[in-house]
């Protein structure tokens, strides 16, 4: 009998400490984003941290960060509750701590260099005095973004490497990290390298703010398609409060023109792990 009660006072405890676990006592709520271009973050994210805020009646913090690796850093530790990443960044986030949950993405505008819809690619961008071709990129100078940028370092790593059939190091001259699409794009236009890596939706917005011409570089390489940056939870993040936050990014979105429009993007929309999931192998350690 006695050790029945004990099992009683036992399942009591577990069931208070669950019910304690399960309600949400957060009072605010935290956000960072990746640096991929030169942007005004609180600026531009404003209209959705206050729409967030409305829907989830607490207040909502834009986090400035000045690396892709502290934005994951700061979603695997919890010391951020949202973060916009890029593919690859998620997939490193998700490696650290399969918690973490990619829940929306956006729907991009049709530009130049990217079809309208959810993919964007890895655009390998020259000016044309400089080559005409891939081949005469041998030797030269090269900028990539950042180590965990997807369109601006992994994916030319793997893609444009079993292109060329050498490594990046080994193909060009010299490889430089800019810190951001911008950044390197900033760098091809005052003549500092020859040659980036960079995504086909930041060179469409650069085209579209008159810093370059069509004519201004050459397309020399373009990646296969790529499922387009997921806004995701950290692990610690409470289920409910991820149930508001989620409802309040994908339902009723007039709200959020400014904020899309700021993107160049059409809408947002749903996703999960398995759009992103086909990175990991890209990822993966060469043996």
């Amino acid at each position: 009998m006695r050790g029945m009660k004990g099992l009683v006072v036992l399942l009591m405890a577990l069931c208070v400490a669950t019910t304690v676990q399960a309600k949400c006592t957060q009072q605010g709520l935290r956000i960072a984003v990746i640096p991929k271009k030169n942007m005004d973050v609180l600026r531009e994210h404003q209209p959705l941290a206050d729409r967030l805020s409305a829907q989830l009646h607490m207040p909502v913090e834009i986090v400035p960060s000045s690396s892709y690796e502290s934005v994951v850093d700061a979603i695997v530790s919890g010391g951020v509750d949202i973060a916009w990443l890029g593919p690859a960044s998620y997939m490193l986030a998700y490696q650290r701590d399969p918690r973490i949950e990619p829940f929306a993405s956006l729907t991009i505008s049709r530009g130049y260099f990217t079809p309208a819809g959810h993919h964007y690619q890895a655009l390998l961008l020259a000016r044309r005095q400089v080559a005409e071709d891939v081949e005469a990129l041998r030797g030269k100078r090269v900028a990539l973004t950042d180590p965990a940028s997807t369109s601006g370092s992994v994916v030319p790593s793997t893609e444009f490497s079993a292109r060329v059939g050498q490594p990046l190091v080994q193909f060009f001259g010299s490889v430089v990290y800019s810190g951001s699409h911008d950044k390197s794009m900033d760098a091809l236009l005052e003549g500092k390298v020859d040659a980036a890596f960079v995504s086909s939706v930041r060179a469409d917005a650069y085209l579209n703010s008159g810093k370059f011409k069509r004519d201004t570089f050459e397309v020399l390489w373009r990646s296969d398609p790529i499922y387009y940056d997921p806004f995701v939870f950290s692990g610690s993040l409470c289920a409910s409060l991820k149930q508001r936050a989620r409802a309040a990014m994908l339902n009723n979105q007039e709200g959020l023109a400014s904020f899309l429009d700021s993107q160049e993007a059409t809408g947002i929309v749903p996703v999960s792990h398995a759009e992103y999931a086909p990175l990991l192998r890209m990822m993966q350690p060469v043996p």
